[in-house]
């Protein structure tokens, strides 16, 4: 199968990398999460409510026309444009949200360059199209505005004009690959493992550079190849590809395919040539290629597999992609890191934007590692998929938000060949602690209910009092179509506490990825259960039991004939259904989906057998403020009065794991966490020193860790070259005499009365 439909596959089912030779057997685990501080200051987040961070490419671009180059953040989970302002002096990072300027952006959909082909000072942009690239001219005069120059760039391929193959899974390099002033292109040809140079002519033909006029100038460029089954690099290769007149391409048979890759040109030596960085699908390693050859003749004559170098090379899960621009105002480019994989389930999603500040120069860049979450640790972000619910879980008389997700990502491991990763569901918990009408949301954990030792997924809440005792109990939706009932046992005006589960909650089963809520919908007194699913639909349990002793019984697969499904995009429609009263006491009913969207419905009171009436463009007068059509990617929402009784709020998540505020009040603060409640996110040890040389040691940080803990070290394999383990929370202490050079993963497995439910791990680096 060749890399254009692989590619096509991949994109809408998820990749499955093939390689040859490579023993099939399950590797331990490995995570690269970093490690964080226990108690959270009580600091407010500056851009809370941007929506999350997945899989992103930066791109510098000025927005609001004041000379100065502004941040555009795009990530491809939901092809969502995140617009900043750069309100930043010399050397310093400082941009502000403005999701306004987002609607001023043409369509762009899996990824996005941005660059100055025509030379006029403004960034165009590149983009992908069907199998190709579109090209927007920046054409801003008192305002932002793009003309589209062309839906397939187009290049002369032997004896005529074709449009240049880039898949939806590589990412081309977009350049002055041969000094001349104007931009080339490198990206991977279509049926190998070799980069293609399209060479622009616009300045030999024209004399300048307004012009995209590309010729296929090398199908070998730089020498190299990489191999069809992984990530291998081989230098000082003699290309396959012959021209033959006008029969145009000859091929070896046997050269290898090749599918998914990232390239980015830069020259990271100061000799003037372009070198290469290159990613690739299923890895979660960058290589550099450095160019021994001239501007007219690239070769590739070394590599390094640690790109950007330790202690801190990149290791992100999975397919990462580089960014290179100026973010701190200082005239020098730094370097940006995010996964590039568009399957849904197997990228870092919390830690997955590292930041290396750039303290050489243009040409010699020397990348210094900063963060792991660059932009994501100023904004709510759950990780992958975020279901906000807004209760009074504690009975002070002020709504707080509970948000659960699909998971965080937790560790990777190849199993038979392809990539697999685990994810751990949770639900974080923002204490409102007001006052009434002026919300402020302060992180309690992210781990409420302690969801994460059940190995569920997709855990989304609902909550409400089913067994009459007057305190707020927890029902959560999971992947497999169940219910999890938590029985709050804590008593009116206390904090929940959670004494007694019942996975598969009374046999429910929705279908999968269940979305539940409880509301009395047949105005009787007792709640019922309406759920959503994948399928796009909503099911409908009545509760025919009492007060104190809930009974939910089935009633229809289909309430009011509600579909939420595109099926000119996909066969799912993942429903997530929140019922409310508006102003004059009647029901409606809003529902997210797959496309992005969220639909409102009415005519529901009296019609529980019939079909509800789609209002979608009554929404905007609901919330008294303007809403967009799409919010991303398999949205979920909630409604709330959180600041006045007449106009409630919107907030809405999506699958990159943020929240969206709509209202025509201010949005809320929202701080990090408390000073004085503790996190659960039990990362409870601290690891030094690191990088380490001789030893390391493993401290516990808090004197409840005192049951005992397993250590495990494994290399980047996943194969494990030390285990132990300490019967008391004392520290440990690992020698690391033989230990070679390089990057391992510590995990810690503390033990507690139930079992292991978590596992801390973090990155070491052992140098010499």
């Amino acid at each position: 199968m060749g890399r254009f439909w692989r590619s096509l596959v991949a994109s809408r089912f998820g990749h499955q990398k093939f390689r040859s030779g490579l023993l099939l057997v399950i590797f331990a685990s490995f995570s690269c999460n970093p490690v964080f501080s226990q108690n959270l200051p009580d600091v407010p987040l500056k851009f809370p409510w941007a929506g999350g961070m997945n899989s992103c490419q930066f791109g510098s671009i000025d927005i609001n026309l004041d000379a100065k180059p502004d941040l555009i953040i795009f990530d491809r989970y939901g092809n969502r444009i995140l617009p900043f302002i750069n309100e930043g002096s010399t050397g310093e990072i400082n941009y502000s949200f403005h999701p306004e300027y987002s609607s001023l952006f043409p369509d762009i959909h899996d990824w996005v360059i941005f660059a100055d082909y025509n030379c006029d000072g403004k960034q165009d942009i590149f983009t992908y199209s069907v199998g190709g690239v579109r090209v927007f001219k920046n054409v801003s005069d008192t305002s932002l505005k793009f003309q589209l120059i062309t839906d397939l760039l187009t290049s002369f391929y032997y004896t005529g004009k074709v449009g240049i193959l880039v898949t939806p899974v590589d990412y081309p390099a977009i350049a002055d690959i041969d000094g001349d002033g104007d931009m080339d292109l490198l990206t991977f040809f279509g049926l190998g493992s070799y980069v293609e140079y399209h060479k622009n002519l616009s300045i030999e033909k024209n004399g300048n550079c307004d012009s995209l006029d590309f010729r296929l100038s090398d199908k070998c460029w730089g020498d190299f190849k990489e191999s069809e089954g992984g990530n291998k690099v081989t230098l000082d290769i003699t290309c396959p590809y012959k021209f033959s007149g006008i029969s145009g391409l000859s091929c070896n048979p046997s050269a290898p395919k090749h599918t998914g890759s990232t390239l980015l040109a830069a020259d990271l030596n100061g000799d003037g040539m372009k070198d290469l960085i290159l990613g690739d699908i299923d890895f979660p390693n960058l290589i550099s290629l450095t160019n021994g050859g001239t501007l007219d003749s690239a070769h590739m004559n070394s590599q390094d597999s640690t790109f950007p170098g330790n202690p801190y090379p990149i290791w992100l899960f999975s397919f990462p992609s580089c960014s290179y621009l100026d973010l701190d105002n200082d005239g020098i480019r730094d370097l940006v890191v995010s996964p590039f994989d568009p399957s849904l389930y197997k990228t870092e999603n919390k830690y997955s934007c590292w930041f290396y500040k750039n303290t050489g120069t243009n040409d010699q860049p020397v990348f210094e590692f900063r963060t792991h979450n660059f932009f994501q640790n100023e904004m709510i972000d759950v990780g992958t998929n975020s279901f906000p619910v807004v209760t009074d879980v504690n009975g002070d008389g002020l709504p707080d938000l509970l948000i659960g997700n699909y998971g965080y990502y937790d560790s990777s491991f190849y199993y038979q060949a392809t990539l697999q990763s685990v994810f751990s569901t949770r639900i974080s918990y923002y204490k409102n602690t007001g006052p009434v009408n002026n919300p402020s949301f302060h992180l309690v954990t992210d781990d409420f209910g302690n969801l994460s030792g059940l190995k569920q997924l997709a855990a989304y809440p609902a909550f409400g009092d089913p067994d009459g005792d007057g305190d707020v109990d927890m029902i959560t939706g999971n992947a497999d179509g169940t219910l999890s009932y938590f029985q709050n046992t804590a008593g009116t005006g206390q904090d929940p506490v959670f004494t007694s589960l019942q996975t598969h909650y009374m046999n429910i089963d929705a279908g999968d990825f269940s979305a539940p809520q409880l509301y009395d919908l047949d105005a009787d007194g007792l709640p019922d259960l309406v759920i959503g699913n994948q399928k796009g639909k909503i099911v409908y349990y009545h509760n025919e039991g009492t007060g104190s002793s809930p009974l939910f019984v089935h009633v229809t697969d289909s309430l009011g004939r509600v579909n939420v499904t595109n099926y000119s995009i996909s066969y799912d429609g993942f429903s997530t259904p929140y019922f409310f009263k508006d102003l004059m006491g009647k029901t409606c009913l809003i529902v997210g989906c797959e496309e992005g969207k969220v639909h409102l419905f009415t005519n529901i009171d009296g019609n529980l057998s019939g079909i509800f009436t789609q209002a979608d463009s009554l929404l905007p007068d609901i919330c008294g403020t303007a809403v967009p059509s799409s919010y991303g990617y398999r949205t979920a929402a909630t409604i709330a009065n959180l600041q006045d009784s007449n106009y409630p709020d919107l907030i809405v998540g999506n699958f990159s794991g943020g929240l969206n505020y709509f209202s025509h009040k201010s949005q809320p603060v929202v701080y990090t966490g408390t000073g004085d409640t503790e996190s659960t996110q039990k990362l409870n040890f601290t690891i030094y020193p690191n990088p380490a040389n001789q030893f390391v040691i493993i401290k516990p940080l808090k004197q409840n860790n005192n049951g005992p803990y397993e250590i495990l070290v494994t290399n980047t394999l996943g194969q494990p070259v030390y285990r132990s383990s300490v019967n008391t929370g004392n520290s440990a202490s690992v020698s690391l005499e033989s230990f070679p050079t390089g990057l391992y993963f510590i995990s810690i497995s503390p033990q507690t009365e139930q079992g292991t439910f978590y596992r801390f791990t973090v990155k070491l680096f052992v140098i010499r």
